[in-house]
């Protein structure tokens, strides 16, 4: 069966901008249609996809430009450094704050201590082939980490201290989605607009059946997509539905 032109030449776009620096400019729909023979409505078919899509995006008054790829979040328990590198990014830290604070009654009620006990945060900036990624939050319980301190979490990987010089041994956790508006300073470390939609991924780590690790990630909107597995549940008279949840 024969593509639909408009389809064509979307597929031939894809070719053509496909190493082309992000935000450089395209034809305009009346350029496209002159270059390719295409009617308007063709050439505006096809960058619709593509919007659509994901590889171009409009700005109005000014036109249509190369997008950000997006990067697609698997919902599985791995570190960013893991997930970037699978997919062909350096990734890279900035340290934005190490050291301990006193838990609030919601960091306790997660960790399972007193309120007021001493929590370590770490905070960093993530980055891929340099660019700002997500900010990273993450509170973990001070009295199961001493000394945290020492090492240095602009290149080390969290999860592999935790593994190798504490012993941790992640045997399960949870992850929470959910949309917001970036706060106005994370705003400025990620390089994005004031007001910007962010993602928040909320992920409680267990180990030998006590949560450990409480981290709060916020992620551009615009540069992800979040990925899942979606399995049949084998209950009899069940349909098969996603293991993630909608918040009410």
């Amino acid at each position: 069966m024969t593509a639909p032109k408009y389809r064509e030449l979307a597929d031939m776009l894809v070719a053509r901008f496909a190493h082309a620096p992000v935000g450089s400019s395209t034809p305009s729909e009346r350029q496209l249609a002159e270059e390719t023979g295409v009617s308007r409505m063709t050439a505006r078919r096809a960058i619709d996809e593509l919007v659509r899509e994901g590889l171009l995006t409009r700005e109005v008054g000014r036109g249509t430009f190369v997008a950000r790829p997006a990067v697609s979040v698997p919902l599985q328990l791995t570190s960013f450094t893991e997930d970037m590198r699978a997919r062909g990014y350096a990734p890279s830290s900035r340290l934005l704050h190490l050291g301990g604070i006193p838990a609030t009654e919601q960091v306790a009620a997660v960790l399972r201590i007193p309120v007021g006990a001493e929590v370590v945060l770490l905070s960093r900036l993530r980055l891929a082939d340099g660019m700002p990624m997500a900010i990273e939050r993450s509170h973990l319980r001070a009295d199961l980490f001493p000394g945290l301190d020492r090492y240095d979490f602009g290149s080390e990987s969290l999860y592999r201290v935790l593994t190798e010089e504490y012993g941790v041994r992640f045997e399960a956790g949870e992850q929470v989605i959910r949309a917001g508006i970036v706060r106005d300073a994370d705003a400025d470390t990620l390089s994005i607009p004031h007001g910007d939609p962010v993602l928040e991924l909320v992920r409680t780590s267990v180990s030998r059946g006590s949560v450990v690790e409480w981290t709060t990630s916020t992620y551009p909107a615009s540069r992800f997509e979040l990925s899942a597995r979606i399995a049949p549940v084998t209950v009899q008279g069940s349909v098969p539905r996603s293991a993630l949840r909608v918040r009410d």
